[in-house]
């Protein structure tokens, strides 16, 4: 699930139980709606993507860039989940 800052879901997919969760995040995010505005045009995309460090991986971090969007992923073994919880708590609740 891909949700906007305040929990409300952008993107949906559902996989199969053996593939890696990484693998969902270049359709999830190519899957996101038109954000739709009282003025001007639309907004197509977000400014910034969060995940967990499942997501780390030089390829996905160029990818992310490639379409103007700034990563905040944790680093395996160098970040602390912690940080990245205070966002976390909003896509539990969405899931939930």
């Amino acid at each position: 699930m891909l949700s906007e800052a305040q929990g409300l879901p952008l993107a949906v997919a559902v996989s199969a139980a053996n593939l890696h969760d990484s693998q969902a995040l270049k359709p999830l995010v190519l899957g996101i709606p038109a954000v739709r505005s009282r003025r001007g045009p639309r907004r197509r995309k977000p400014l910034k993507v969060r995940a967990d460090k499942a997501y780390y991986s030089a390829e996905h971090l160029r990818w992310l860039r490639s379409r103007h969007l700034v990563p905040r992923i944790a680093r395996p073994g160098i970040e602390s989940g912690e940080r990245l919880g205070r966002h976390r708590w909003k896509i539990e609740r969405s899931i939930a």
